[in-house]
This record gives C-alpha cells, sequence and structure tokens, in this order.
C-alpha cells in the first residue's frame, strides 16, 4: 500500500468534518461558538490542502496552507480582543 492509499482514506474525515464546522457555524447559538466552529473549519482546510499537497506532489499548496493557517491565527487574536473589551481597532 501506498501513501495515496492512506491519504485518500482521510480525505472523506477532512469532508465530512468540515460539513459539520459549517453547520455549527451557521447554527451557533452565541458568538464564542461560532467564533470556534470558523477556527475549526479553517484548520480543518488547511489541513485538506496539506493533504492534497502530499497526494498531488505539489509544494505551492503547502505555501498556501501556511498562509491561512497564520490568517486563522490573526482571526483569533483579535476575535478573542473583540470579545474580551468588546471594541474593534488597535
Amino acid at each position: 500500500m501506498t501513501v495515496e492509499y492512506y491519504l485518500a482514506f482521510f480525505i472523506p474525515f477532512y469532508l465530512i468534518s468540515i460539513i459539520m464546522y459549517v453547520i455549527r457555524a451557521l447554527k451557533g447559538p452565541t458568538i464564542p461558538d461560532t467564533v470556534l466552529s470558523i477556527d475549526c473549519l479553517g484548520y480543518a482546510l488547511a489541513t485538506l490542502l496539506v493533504i492534497f499537497s502530499v497526494y498531488l506532489r505539489s509544494p505551492l499548496i503547502i505555501a498556501c496552507a501556511i498562509v491561512l493557517t497564520l490568517w486563522i491565527y490573526a482571526l483569533d487574536v483579535y476575535m478573542s480582543k473583540y470579545l474580551e473589551k468588546r471594541e474593534l481597532g488597535e
């Protein structure tokens, strides 16, 4: 068995988790629930991009995944600051 077989095995699990995160983001009863689901969605998408990059043997996609994770981290910092102080900016 090759690496591609194992990668193809895990792709449906990530797709199911992405669908569940989208549902939680749309139905989230509170803002922190929605932020957490969007955060998990972004990290699952970044992981899926890395899996596709290994599967397709394209290192450019890994760079996109790294940029995506940095944006997710910036969103976390910004939203936590907003939820703590209830003001935007600075």
